[in-house]
């Protein structure tokens, strides 16, 4: 996808809803110096454009009682190109699996994984993980505590 070309008043629209995508437009316009409704049109812009793909809410997990993220390094068996569709497809319809990656160097895959304990990680990995085509090898890592998790940082758009 080539890059979007976007003005200041974009980047300040973009910025604003990364630091709070509940915003209404008329609290975007005390912030942007554009109408409420001039900032309608530039969202739906932005959105038509593909630079906007969604919005989401930013769920506490461990509130829901998911108190591990484990990130799991997954080695295929080969690279035929009729088992990494199969691989993606299945990491993607896998209920635990938060994130996929296809990655360069010595792993094929990065995934990150939600468990409620131990126990629940460890039944994620004999019915899900384990199960996906084509797996050799699974490296897991348990993460200690998560620094800074963002879609895209604010700063990012200042250039």
């Amino acid at each position: 996808m080539a890059e979007i070309a976007m003005d200041a008043l974009d980047k300040a629209i973009l910025t604003a809803l990364l630091a709070d995508g509940r915003q209404s437009q008329v609290e975007l316009a005390e912030r942007v110096p554009l109408s409420p409704t001039a900032i309608g049109r530039r969202i739906r812009a932005l959105e038509q454009s593909g630079v906007i793909s969604g919005y989401e809410a930013k769920v506490n997990r461990k509130a829901l009682g998911f108190t591990m993220m484990v990130v799991v390094q997954i080695s295929l068996e080969s690279q035929n190109q009729d088992l990494l569709v199969a691989f993606e497809q299945a990491a993607a319809a896998a209920p635990s699996v938060v994130s996929c990656y296809m990655m360069s160097g010595q792993d094929d895959y990065l995934i990150t994984v939600l468990a409620r304990d131990l126990a629940d990680f460890e039944r994620i990995h004999k019915e899900q993980l384990s199960r996906l085509p084509g797996v050799s090898r699974l490296h897991s890592s348990f993460v200690l505590r998560e620094v800074t998790s963002r879609s895209l940082p604010g700063s990012s758009l200042l250039r």
